[in-house]
């Protein structure tokens, strides 16, 4: 599994990369993950107060 961003509904907050403990997350406009640093914790997907993070 990988963390995935519904970019569409992302607003930029940084919320998830601020919560990422493998630093897998820049924002710029929307939130980007680097699926080979992303270890699947979830901690993104908790944070985000859009829920546009998913595991899949």
């Amino acid at each position: 599994m990988v963390a995935k961003v519904d970019v569409e509904n992302c607003i930029g907050c940084g919320a998830c990369e601020d919560a990422c403990p493998s630093e897998a997350i820049k924002v710029d406009d929307v939130a980007k993950i680097d699926g080979d640093k992303c270890t699947d914790c979830g901690a993104c997907v908790d944070e985000c107060p859009q829920g546009c993070i998913s595991l899949e």
